[in-house]
């Protein structure tokens, strides 16, 4: 049952001029899994109206966080909001990312990070991390990540960093032999690259992709965040947000 809480803020952290990183400190126990999100309601006006949709990043005794990229009104408010002030949280939603039962290889598109920070986590010295991003500064928690991960490896647009070039190539020329589970997130042309990587490659790796959708309400009621899959139109925010990869119409 998805519970409503109304939390403090412990932490709001500026890590690039357009991505922060929020804590809020538990008083009761949540129960949440790795891909899922929660509903975070900014003020107690009605604008903006409704809560922001964003993926545990992590959650640990009495703290939970959230990475974002500041794209709107919404995520601008939350980027300005204060230590000590309250934001009503609800949840966890959706589909979470099935656990892997032994190592698997995660691949992350920018803010994609965000969503399988806390799987990675829950399942330390287990996963190959490929993680790229537009340049270098975009590059979070990588010492962190180095500690929890069997092996890292960086992408950037602009050619800092271990590999130049999109996370996908990076992945088709270290990942693929790997032969493990598959779990990314990221945009959805990440997505379509990694789909026609596994298809020329004939894999037969599962892979299990969170989808990065606008969603209006987060419940399902809206219908606003639908997307096409083999089996017709699903919501994003109840019946994904994880989906295998060879289930979405891409």
């Amino acid at each position: 049952m998805n519970k409503i809480n109304k939390l403090k803020i412990i932490k709001n952290q500026a890590l690039t001029d357009e991505i922060h990183l929020l804590s809020l400190k538990v008083s009761d126990p949540l129960e949440a899994k790795p891909g899922q999100f929660f509903l975070l309601k900014m003020n107690e006006r009605y604008d903006p109206l409704l809560g922001r949709p964003l993926s545990i990043f992590d959650l640990e005794g009495d703290k939970i966080s959230f990475l974002f990229r500041v794209k709107g009104k919404g995520t601008k408010i939350l980027s300005k909001l204060s230590l000590g002030e309250e934001i009503q949280i609800t949840g966890p939603f959706g589909r979470w990312y099935p656990f892997p039962q032994g190592e698997f290889a995660v691949i992350a598109g920018g803010i994609g990070i965000a969503s399988v920070f806390y799987l990675i986590k829950k399942f330390p010295e287990r996963a190959y991390l490929f993680y790229g991003a537009r340049n270098l500064s975009e590059i979070l928690f990588y010492e962190e990540l180095k500690n929890l991960c069997k092996e890292v490896f960086i992408s950037t647009e602009c050619g800092r960093g271990e590999y130049k070039g999109v996370v996908t190539e990076t992945f088709r020329e270290k990942g693929l032999k790997l032969n493990l589970p598959i779990y990314a997130c990221g945009p959805m042309i990440m997505i379509k690259e990694l789909r026609k990587i596994l298809e020329e490659n004939q894999s037969n790796l599962q892979c299990f992709v969170a989808v990065e959708e606008r969603m209006a309400c987060g419940l399902g009621a809206c219908l606003g965040c639908v997307i096409e899959t083999t089996e017709g139109f699903k919501r994003v925010c109840t019946e994904g947000p994880v989906f295998k990869i060879d289930e979405l119409k891409l």
